[in-house]
């Protein structure tokens, strides 16, 4: 393996700005492990001209949210004529994007949860559907946003204006219909999916603090459910990755229904800038299947460089 010079993006501006510092910072360091020259760049405005100068053979984009996952950063990298890791602009610009998502996937007979687009300011009017139900940005990734509007009427009924929520900070949210079950999800490598993982929340949902608190979640890797459901996740979780066009790492989450059997699994989203912190999933169940977290930093990179 010929030593590469690596500029790790990370950071940025996001809500995600945190979870990604820590992501990039263990990537650099295992790119350094390896033997290849890493220059770290915490994503600011004048991130084209930090690349320019950098000249890096490739970069390892360890951004979370936007601009660094929804197709921005990738369509800079494109026109600069730099190699980097995981999705391109078209297929970031649609996973970024639930509804996008939805429409990509659900034709091709992958069961995602029903749903529609609301304004925010009509929650407080009335419910867009029937207790219990979700509402959460439309393009935002990590469970940023997300709330469950309950029939005990968590947030009033109708929705308080004066309520904190996600209605308070984005003007549209998508609202789907309330899951009852468990949470799974299913890291893509390459052309691998790798296992799958039930995450088991000690209070309340799994949300973005939940993800990123340190014993806040349990992890069960791999999943004790039935070997029917893991491959259905497994097959999921793969053709979704393919049918977007994912390249690098995805990962995708699932609710499950385990009074429904297969029936009721759903994919909720894809994510095409999965974690890369010490709690992070993919690295876990890249663990589980033999990989170190150096060899999966240099499969990302090698398929990056195809």
């Amino acid at each position: 393996m010929s030593a590469l010079h690596v500029a790790v993006l990370m950071g940025g501006w996001s809500a995600e700005r945190e979870v990604s510092l820590v992501s990039g910072e263990g990537v650099a360091k295992a790119c350094e492990a390896l033997g290849h020259r890493v220059t770290r760049i915490d994503m600011d405005r004048d991130v084209a001209l930090r690349l320019h100068e950098a000249k890096p053979d490739v970069v390892f984009n360890a951004l979370h949210g936007s601009p660094g996952e929804d197709g921005t950063i990738q369509g800079m990298l494109d026109l600069m004529g730099i190699q980097y890791t995981h999705s391109g602009l078209a297929t970031s610009v649609i996973a970024i994007d639930k509804q996008l998502t939805k429409n990509e996937l659900v034709p091709h007979g992958i069961r995602m949860p029903g749903g529609q687009v609301v304004k925010s300011a009509s929650l407080f009017e009335v419910d867009p559907m029937p207790r219990p139900y979700v509402v959460k940005p439309v393009n935002e990734g990590s469970s940023v946003g997300v709330a469950i509007v309950t029939e005990a009427g968590n947030y009033g009924n109708p929705i308080g204006r004066d309520v904190e929520g996600p209605w308070a900070h984005f003007d549209e949210l998508l609202a789907e219909p309330f899951i009852r079950g468990r949470e799974l999800t299913t890291a893509v490598v390459g052309d691998r999916a790798l296992g799958v993982t039930e995450l088991k929340p000690k209070s309340g949902f799994y949300d973005y603090d939940a993800k990123y608190t340190d014993g806040m979640t349990q992890h069960v890797c791999p999943a004790d459910i039935p070997a029917d459901i893991a491959d259905a996740c497994l097959d999921m979780a793969l053709r979704a990755h393919r049918l977007l066009g994912c390249k690098g790492t995805s990962r995708s989450d699932f609710r499950w229904d385990d009074e429904q059997g297969v029936d009721g699994l759903y994919l909720l989203e894809v994510n095409t800038q999965p974690g890369m912190t010490p709690l992070s999933l993919v690295p876990e169940q890249a663990k589980l299947v033999g990989m170190t977290y150096e060899g999966l930093v240099q499969t990302i990179i090698d398929e990056a460089l195809k």
